[in-house]
């Protein structure tokens, strides 16, 4: 597990408080989970999880007593991301800020690097 104080993906306080409400309703989750996954429409999909305990090699980022586990592989792709939520007249949402992504679907939950 890794615990970095340069980070590597951060958290918006809004992302944060949104989390906690989430996770203080999961019984047995600890954190949420960000991957990326091989799909979509745009090549690479973001997926959203929860976890009861954080991998060996997971990245751990905390902001406001709010744990978001990221695997190696993924931070790869995710490396300098904020994550957000946004809540809009149209829905609210976790939305990530990737510098990697070259190109994204009008969703935001798929891209390209």
């Amino acid at each position: 597990m890794t615990e970095t104080s340069a980070p590597d993906v951060t958290l918006t306080a809004s992302a944060a408080k949104r989390i906690n409400a989430i996770l203080a309703k999961q019984d047995g989750a600890a954190y949420l989970r960000v991957s990326v996954e091989g799909g979509g429409c745009s090549g690479f999909s973001y997926k959203f999880d929860f976890a009861g305990k954080a991998a060996p090699d997971d990245l751990i980022v905390e902001l406001d007593g709010a744990k978001v586990v990221i695997d190696e592989v993924s931070l790869e792709f995710l490396r300098g991301s904020e994550i957000d939520f946004s809540t809009e007249l149209i829905g609210a949402a976790f939305k990530i800020r990737n510098p990697n992504a070259t190109a994204a679907c009008g969703c935001g939950t798929s891209f390209s690097v």
